[in-house]
């Protein structure tokens, strides 16, 4: 089983649920505290040992390229001005030269058309797909325990959470088989099934590990639910194939691509905060206090 090496972000989303916040700056790029979406989630690839990280953008998309590339008066000004520092943050998440790629998605197709526009980067090695709307507080990164459970279990692999039966509508919904410990065969998937139809509250969450077998299902061009090309329904395809599994991660999710999960997340990654944890605790006992009141 060859090593998993390289890892693919879809980027392209207009994010318009943030509107007017996204009109010139992509969702990804939105920070949690004082750090970008796409730093989270690159960083947590990176702990769990990926060495390439594939960006699949689309037009507006540059200044996460210049996030994690050097800013050169940038730099200048904080060395002239003594702050080393907040050199050395600015430039802590830069990878080595090449370490990052990107591919353009020129239509919105679908996540599993942005996964597909990154086949020939990937070639026959397995692949990890983080999608950063989907924000993990986990004290091992959530990527990183699935890759030491794949080492074991090797195959395809899905990150699962249980959610509420009124919200299977909104996920890829797992038809579950035998239970040993975080992993659960993946028997089948149902993308976004009505609850009544929901063969689980397993949903799948925006960490996967996959074979290279997904671009041969993705070559199709299938159009499935929302009249796009879906993940899930690639995967579907692959089950009996080789091992798959749903893992249950350790960590709390949070789903930034929702107004609501994003204050959420950031008043969690608050509260964790080395400087800042202290002062968040005050103002929510504060807002605590004022709705008391009322």
């Amino acid at each position: 089983m060859k090593p998993l090496r390289k890892a693919i972000f879809p980027v392209a989303g207009l994010g318009t649920r943030f509107l007017p916040a996204t009109k010139a700056i992509p969702k990804e790029m939105l920070p949690i505290v004082d750090k970008p979406l796409i730093q989270y989630a690159v960083e947590e690839a990176k702990a769990a040992g990926i060495e390439q990280f594939i960006f699949v953008t689309g037009r507006g998309k540059s200044a996460m390229e210049d996030h994690f590339d050097f800013a050169v008066e940038l730099n200048d000004t904080l060395r002239k001005r003594g702050k080393q520092p907040e050199l050395d943050t600015a430039n802590a998440m830069i990878p080595p030269p090449g370490e990052i790629i990107c591919v353009r998605q020129q239509e919105a197709k679908g996540l599993g058309h942005a996964v597909w526009c990154a086949r020939h980067l990937v070639g026959d090695e397995p692949v990890a797909v983080l999608l950063p709307d989907d924000l993990i507080l986990a004290d091992t990164p959530c990527l990183q325990q699935m890759a030491e459970a794949h080492r074991q279990a090797g195959g395809n692999m899905l990150a699962v959470e249980e959610v509420a039966p009124e919200h299977t509508a909104r996920y890829g919904i797992l038809s579950p088989g035998r239970t040993d410990g975080r992993l659960t065969e993946v028997k089948g998937l149902v993308e976004k099934p009505k609850p009544a139809d929901a063969p689980s509250r397993l949903a799948v969450i925006g960490r996967y590990i996959l074979e290279p077998r997904v671009f041969a299902m993705l070559d199709r061009h299938e159009v499935g639910a929302g009249g796009e090309i879906q993940l899930t329904d690639a995967l579907a395809r692959l089950i009996g194939g080789a091992p798959f599994h749903g893992y249950r991660f350790d960590g709390e999710r949070f789903d930034c691509g929702d107004k609501a999960g994003f204050i959420d997340a950031t008043i969690a990654f608050g509260l964790r905060h080395p400087t800042l944890a202290g002062a968040v605790r005050e103002m929510i006992a504060k807002y605590g206090r004022k709705g008391d009141a009322t």
